[in-house]
């Protein structure tokens, strides 16, 4: 195999696993939206998904997902 079927090869298989990787990231994007529209509390969510609490935030926004209530303070 020459330099130039290589390349062709490593970029087929490259846009391959990429396709893949875009699904994959869809798919958690919707089960992360219907956790969270099912009542999971965001930082459950942000624990179980691949994505940071800032991206688990942005998602919510971007469906419409009111931020939850802030749970009641401590006393010291």
């Amino acid at each position: 195999m020459d330099a130039e079927q290589a390349l062709d090869q490593a970029t087929r298989q490259y846009r391959k696993t990429e396709e893949a990787h875009e699904e994959a990231r869809q798919a958690a994007i919707t089960a992360v939206i219907a956790a969270l529209r099912g009542g999971m509390r965001p930082t459950d969510v942000t624990e179980r998904s691949p994505f940071t609490a800032a991206y688990v935030r942005r998602i919510a926004r971007e469906h419409g997902i009111e931020p939850a209530r802030p749970g009641p303070k401590s006393r010291r």
